[in-house]
C-alpha cells in the first residue's frame, strides 16, 4: 500500500528592479502594493489555519526592494527624510494641491486593479471611478477638486491592502467605515500602517518556519535565465529555429555563479537561515544550470512539466497512470547531484487562470477530485507527490475577498482528508530521497518547457545583443574602477541580467505594459554605462518593442502549457 498523496503548495514571489537607475524613485509601485496585500495574505493565512503548510519561494530582487521601500517609509515617518521615492505614496502623504500633470498621473495609476473584486465593492471608490469616467467624457477633469484626488490615492492603497489587513486591522477598518474626506492624520495613519507591514514580512516568514508550517526558497539573484546566460544554443534544443545571438554570452557561467552565490548571501541575510531548495528564475533549467545548483549546496530544485515531458521524449499526460510527474528525479552526477521536482502544469493552472470564475465550494471540490485522480492514478507508489507551483501574487485579486475563503478552504480540504498529506518539498526529501536518475535534462522553462519567452525573436534576442555588449564594456573598463564604482557596477549588471525585461517584450503584450519595461531596461543598461565612464551608445535610445496584444492576464502571469 503506498503512503498517502504528498501534496506541496509552492507560491513564487517576484518583482524585478523597478527602481529608476537614474533618479533613485520607483517607476512602477508592484512591490509595496503586493507587500501589503499579497506576501502578508498568504503568510497570515497559514499562520491561522492549524496543520497548514507551504513553500514559498522570495527572489532577492523582491526583498531587497521591500527592505528599501521600508528603511525609506520610516526614514519620512521619523521625520529623517522630506521626500518619498515612490511617486504613489509621495501622493498619499502629499498636503499641497494638485497639478494638471499629477492629476492626469493618478487618473491612470489609481485604478490598476481588478475592478469588480476590489473596486466596486466599496461604494465610495467606485463613485470616485464614475465621477472620474464622467469628468473624462465631457472633459471636465480640472473641475475636480483637490480632496477627490486625496480620497482616490487613499481608497487606492485602502483596496490594496491585504484582506486578512481588511478585516482585523483597526486603522484600515476605520479608514474604510469613514469612506471619503480623509484627512491629514488619516493619510499619515495608512502610511504608517504601510509601512509595518512591510518592515514586517521578514519576521512573519520567520515565524512561520521556525513554526515548521513553511520552507522558504530563493532564486539566483536578479532573477537571471541561466540556461541562456550559459549557452544560447539551449534555446534549440526545443525550438530549432529559434533566432539567437550571434556570439554567446561573456563571461556566462560566472556571471550564473555570482547571482546563485548572492541570492543565497541575501536569503540569509533576510531571512536567517540557508535555503535548501531554489526555484531558478522561471523553471528555466539545462544540466549544466542544475549542476551549478548542485555544487553550491542546493539540495534541490523545481522546474515545469513539459521541460520532463522533453527529457522523457513522451507526453506524460497519454501515458497509462502518469506516475513519471509525482515523484523527484535525481539529475547530475557526485556534488553537483541534485533532486528535481516537476510542477503539475493542470493544477497549478486551474489555480492561476480558472478557479477565481468560480463558485468557492464548487472550485474546492474540483480541486480535490483532481487530486483523488492523482491519488488513483499513483497507487502502488511508494511515495506520490504532486508539486503545485504558482504565481503566489498577481492570481489572487481575481478572487473573491482576494482569495481568503478559498485559499482557507483549500488548505483545510487537503488537510482533513485522510489520503492527502500537505507538506514542504525538504520535509518529503527528508522522508522519502530521490532514487530515479534522469540521465539527460532538455533545456526549457515552466512556460511550453521551452525558452521562447526569453528568445528566439527580433525583439527578445535584440535585447540579448544590446546586454551583450553592454557586457562587453563592463568587462573592458571593470578593473579601472574604484571599489565603490565596482560595487555599483557589478550590481547594475545583475539587474540588467534579470528575465523581466525579455519576459515583456512581443507583440502579445500590452502596449502599455511593454513601453514601460522597455524604458526601464534600456535606462538600466545606461546607468551600467554612465558607471563604467563609457559613452552611452546611441542604440539605447531606439526602443526594442512595442507590444500591442491582449494576453491573458494582462502578460503577468503565463500557463505552463498551451492547452492547460
Amino acid at each position: 500500500m503506498s503512503q498517502p498523496l504528498s501534496v506541496i503548495f509552492y507560491w513564487h514571489m517576484h518583482q524585478p528592479f523597478y527602481r529608476e537607475a537614474d533618479t533613485g524613485r520607483y517607476h512602477l509601485p508592484w512591490v509595496y502594493l503586493h507587500a501589503m496585500k499579497d506576501y502578508t495574505d498568504m503568510a497570515e493565512i497559514l499562520l491561522q489555519i492549524p496543520h497548514a503548510k507551504a513553500v514559498m519561494n522570495y527572489v532577492p530582487s523582491l526583498t531587497h526592494q521591500i527592505k528599501d521601500y521600508a528603511a525609506h517609509l520610516r526614514d519620512f515617518l521619523d521625520g529623517k527624510t522630506t521626500e518619498i521615492n515612490d511617486p504613489l505614496l509621495a501622493f498619499l502623504a502629499q498636503e499641497q494641491s494638485f497639478d494638471k500633470v499629477s492629476r492626469t498621473y493618478l487618473l491612470d495609476a489609481c485604478f490598476r486593479l481588478n475592478h469588480d473584486r476590489n473596486m466596486h465593492r466599496y461604494t465610495a471608490y467606485s463613485s470616485l471611478f464614475h465621477m472620474a469616467e464622467h469628468a473624462k467624457n465631457i472633459n471636465t477633469i480640472d473641475y475636480l477638486g483637490d480632496n477627490f484626488f486625496t480620497d482616490l490615492v487613499t481608497w487606492y492603497h485602502l483596496a490594496w491592502l491585504g484582506e486578512t489587513v481588511r478585516q482585523n486591522n483597526f486603522v484600515a477598518r476605520r479608514l474604510i467605515e469613514k469612506a471619503g474626506d480623509f484627512s491629514s492624520q488619516d493619510r499619515h495613519d495608512l502610511l504608517a500602517l504601510i509601512t509595518d507591514l512591510l518592515e514586517n514580512i521578514p519576521s512573519l516568514h520567520r515565524r512561520l518556519v521556525e513554526s515548521g508550517k513553511l520552507e522558504l526558497t530563493t532564486t539566483p539573484y536578479a532573477h537571471p535565465i541561466m540556461p541562456l546566460m550559459l549557452d544560447f544554443e539551449s534555446a534549440h534544443q526545443t525550438v530549432a529555429d529559434a533566432l539567437i545571438p550571434d556570439e554567446p554570452y561573456p563571461g556566462g557561467k560566472e556571471r550564473a555563479l555570482d547571482h546563485i552565490h548572492k541570492a543565497q548571501q541575501s536569503h540569509e541575510q533576510v531571512f536567517g537561515h540557508q535555503a535548501k531548495g531554489c526555484w531558478p528564475a522561471e523553471g528555466a533549467v539545462c544540466n549544466d544550470t542544475l549542476a551549478l545548483l548542485g555544487q553550491s549546496g542546493f539540495d534541490w530544485c523545481a522546474t515545469g512539466e513539459a521541460v520532463l515531458h522533453h527529457s522523457l521524449k513522451t507526453n506524460l499526460r497519454e501515458q497509462q497512470g502518469n506516475r513519471d510527474l509525482y515523484h523527484p528525479w535525481l539529475v547530475g552526477e557526485g556534488e553537483n547531484q541534485i533532486s528535481c521536482f516537476f510542477r503539475d502544469d493542470r493544477l497549478s493552472d486551474l489555480l492561476g487562470f480558472e478557479y477565481s470564475k468560480w463558485n468557492t465550494d464548487d472550485a474546492i471540490n474540483n480541486f480535490m477530485h483532481e487530486l483523488a485522480g492523482i491519488r488513483h492514478r499513483t497507487q502502488g507508489m511508494e511515495a506520490p507527490v504532486v508539486a503545485i507551483i504558482m504565481d503566489g501574487e498577481n492570481a489572487w485579486e481575481h478572487y473573491h475577498e482576494n482569495a481568503l475563503p478559498f485559499l482557507t478552504k483549500l488548505y483545510q480540504a487537503v488537510i482533513e482528508h485522510p489520503e492527502f498529506e500537505l507538506t514542504t518539498f525538504s520535509d518529503y526529501l527528508e522522508q522519502h530521497p530521490a532514487t530515479e536518475k534522469l540521465d539527460n535534462l532538455t533545456a526549457g522553462s515552466w512556460v511550453y518547457g521551452n525558452l521562447s519567452t526569453w528568445i528566439g525573436d527580433h525583439a527578445k534576442t535584440r535585447a540579448w545583443e544590446l546586454l551583450i555588449e553592454a557586457k562587453k564594456a563592463f568587462d573592458a573598463h571593470y578593473e579601472s574602477l574604484s571599489h565603490d564604482t565596482q560595487e555599483a557596477a557589478i550590481e547594475q549588471l545583475r539587474i540588467c541580467e534579470g528575465s523581466d525585461w525579455c519576459w515583456w517584450f512581443g507583440d502579445y503584450n500590452p502596449s502599455n505594459a511593454v513601453r514601460d519595461f522597455d524604458q526601464l531596461y534600456r535606462t538600466h543598461l545606461k546607468k551600467l554605462y554612465q558607471l563604467l565612464g563609457h559613452a552611452v551608445p546611441q542604440s539605447l535610445d531606439e526602443s526594442i518593442s512595442s507590444g500591442g496584444g491582449d494576453a491573458e492576464g494582462g502578460g503577468a502571469m503565463r500557463r505552463g502549457g498551451a492547452g492547460s
